[in-house]
C-alpha cells in the first residue's frame, strides 16, 4: 500500500469519526501527492523517496510556521499547527533519538576521515543521503559541527 492509499484509507476514518485536526493535516498530505504527481516528468507517478521528502518539506514548513505563530502569541494557528504536524509525521519513519543520531554522525565522520570543520561538507553530503527520514537536516547539520569543532 502506497502512502495515497494509506492516507485516502485515513481521510475515510476522519470523515467517519468527524476529526477535524486528523482531516485537515490529511488533505494537507493528499494536496501535495496530487501536486507532485501532476508535475512535468512525474507521469502520474512519485516514488517512495520522493514521498519521504514530500512529508519532511511539509513537517519542516509546519514547523517554521509554529516558530513564527508562537512568537507572535497566537496560540490558535500554533495549536493548528502541531496537531497538522502529529499527523504527518505519523507517515515518517521513526525520528532518531539525539544520542543514536551523534552516534551515527560519528560512524561516519570515521569512514569518511573527516578531521576539522573544513570537512563539514563531505560528512553532510553522505550523513544527509545515510540518515534521510530519520533525523532533521538542521539537527544533522548541528551534529556535524558540534563533533567536527
Amino acid at each position: 500500500m502506497n502512502l495515497e492509499e494509506k492516507i485516502m484509507a485515513e481521510m475515510k476514518e476522519a470523515m467517519k469519526a468527524k476529526d477535524e485536526a486528523l482531516l485537515r493535516g490529511l488533505r494537507a498530505i493528499k494536496a501535495e501527492i496530487i501536486k507532485a504527481k501532476t508535475e512535468p516528468g512525474a507521469n502520474g507517478q512519485i516514488s517512495a523517496e520522493a514521498e519521504l521528502k514530500l512529508l519532511q518539506k511539509l513537517v519542516k514548513q509546519r514547523k517554521d510556521s509554529l516558530e513564527i505563530y508562537q512568537q507572535q502569541n497566537r496560540a490558535d494557528l500554533a495549536t493548528k499547527e502541531q496537531e497538522e504536524i502529529a499527523v504527518i509525521e505519523k507517515f515518517l519513519p521513526q525520528q532518531l533519538s539525539p544520542e543514536a543520531l551523534k552516534a551515527a554522525v560519528q560512524q561516519i565522520i570515521s569512514t569518511v576521515g573527516a578531521t576539522s570543520a573544513a570537512d563539514m561538507g563531505k560528512v553532510m553530503g553522505v550523513a544527509s543521503k545515510q540518515l534521510a527520514g530519520q533525523a532533521d537536516g538542521k539537527a544533522i547539520a548541528a551534529c556535524v559541527k558540534e563533533l567536527l569543532q
